[in-house]
């Protein structure tokens, strides 16, 4: 079989972005490559290992640690697996390097032999333990261990990938309802004013009606359903006035936003409502499976869902058709201006939703949240490959592009690219990726 250029232009079409997802990663992998050094239980883990290849069960250990969370961790672990290995003499000392010098003259006036020091990369490199043998004679010729550091790259440590895709969430999830928006041949301003709204509907109603700070989930359950239901209403609105008016999607959701945004203001006093209960954050915060956060796995239901929608119903493919040539639909029968309402109606719910996982991710609820939303949404539909001219996209697609997005504003700030250059680099890529679908339509074309 022989590969031709309709193949390859059909590839790149299909996983383009794709690729320039997988060659970002690659890019800053390789720029922020550096010296890890290992910390807590991983850190004891090494250590350990060390010591066993060693030392005897009888060795004299001293485990020195700050008075830190990561610290304790580290001195922790490793006096428990040295306890399970068989090590009794197991010295601690907890503070700073003054307590580790009266430790160890304590232990040498007390005859004790040492012959490990097991610390961290800080602790290990105290100046109190560069010269044992002259300092401290009497406990012999202690040895000082530490875990053993390795070059990886900081973009891609489990903790940064985690933060990327919980960052994303919220622009992730209110894309799936721009991207049918802009599919159907619209375009919805509107959305990032609808967080505000939604974060700050939602707070208010737990904070005045559920019980506030001892709020159940039952109450924290319908004040956010309210809260989505209502931006849900917002975007039927919008969806009214553009197909039962005729105006113009642009202006009747620019005058939306304006006015979602005064509600909020008007909602709050201009404050931010944060009588909340400590479980509010269950949605945006924790992590129920392998530390994922619970935003991320109603992300990726999300985008199931919508995608099973746009690919295999007649719903999915009225949308299309709407965006495509909206009188050709009409007249094979398609309801044109019921399927555009309800395109403005889902993306209303799924940004009042979005704004209910913010609040959530912040446990608070403002009428500043949000702001500047609406550009990064529909760029992520953008580069994520769906036409601005309604009738081509895929759901898909636009998650790549949220991602593409997150990955290169995360990869600016692991080298310290300053903002003002970021807003720069983000502005190009929205131009090429509308450059790219101008191409695709068939190229420009002069007068």
């Amino acid at each position: 079989m022989k590969f031709s250029p309709k193949i390859g232009s059909r590839i790149l079409a299909d996983y383009g972005m794709f690729l320039v997802l997988i060659v970002l990663g690659v890019f800053f992998s390789a720029v922020t490559l550096s010296e890890q050094q290992p910390t807590g239980p991983t850190a004891a883990l090494q250590v350990v290992r060390q010591i066993e290849a060693g030392f005897s069960a009888e060795a004299g250990i001293l485990i020195p640690a700050r008075d830190l969370t990561d610290d304790a961790a580290f001195a922790a672990e490793l006096v428990r697996l040295l306890g399970e290995r068989g090590f009794k003499n197991l010295f601690q000392v907890v503070g700073e390097p003054r307590d580790a010098r009266m430790e160890l003259e304590r232990m040498e006036a007390s005859g004790v032999t040492l012959q490990v020091v097991a610390g961290n990369e800080t602790t290990a490199g105290w100046l109190v333990f560069a010269d044992l043998k002259v300092d401290f004679p009497g406990l012999g010729n202690p040895v000082v261990l530490k875990p053993r550091s390795h070059r990886w790259p900081n973009f891609l440590k489990r903790d940064n990938l985690l933060n990327i895709t919980n960052q994303i969430a919220v622009i992730a999830i209110i894309a799936v309802g721009m991207t049918v928006v802009i599919i159907s041949g619209g375009i919805d301003l509107s959305v990032g004013s609808l967080i505000a709204l939604s974060a700050v509907t939602a707070c208010l109603l737990i904070q005045n009606l559920a019980g506030a700070l001892k709020a159940g989930v039952f109450g924290m359950t319908l004040s956010c359903a309210a809260a989505i239901l209502g931006s849900g209403l917002v975007g039927s609105f919008t969806g009214c006035m553009i197909t039962g008016f005729g105006i113009p999607p642009f202006i009747v959701t620019l005058g939306v936003m304006m006015m979602a945004s005064g509600f909020a203001y008007l909602l709050s006093g201009g404050e931010s409502v944060y009588q909340v209960p400590d479980s509010f954050v269950w949605l945006g915060r924790e992590a129920s499976f392998l530390g994922v956060p619970n935003a991320v796995f109603l992300m990726v239901l999300l985008y199931w869902v919508a995608h099973v929608m746009m690919s295999k119903t007649k719903l999915g493919r009225y949308f299309y058709a709407v965006g495509g040539n909206a009188e050709a639909a009409r007249l094979s029968g398609v309801p044109v201006r019921r399927v555009r309402l309800l395109a403005y109606s889902l993306c209303g719910l799924l940004a009042g939703l979005g704004g209910v996982v913010m609040a959530s991710q912040l446990k608070s609820g403002a009428p500043t949240y949000g702001q500047m939303y609406e550009l990064y949404v529909i760029a992520a539909v953008v580069v994520g490959g769906t036409s601005l001219s309604g009738g081509e996209g895929r759901i898909f697609g636009t998650l790549i592009g949220a991602f593409i997005i997150a990955v290169i504003q995360n990869g600016m700030n692991l080298m310290n690219v300053e903002s003002y250059t970021q807003k720069v680099v983000l502005g190009a890529v929205i131009l090429v990726a509308v450059l790219l679908d101008k191409l695709k339509q068939g190229g420009f074309r002069t007068r």
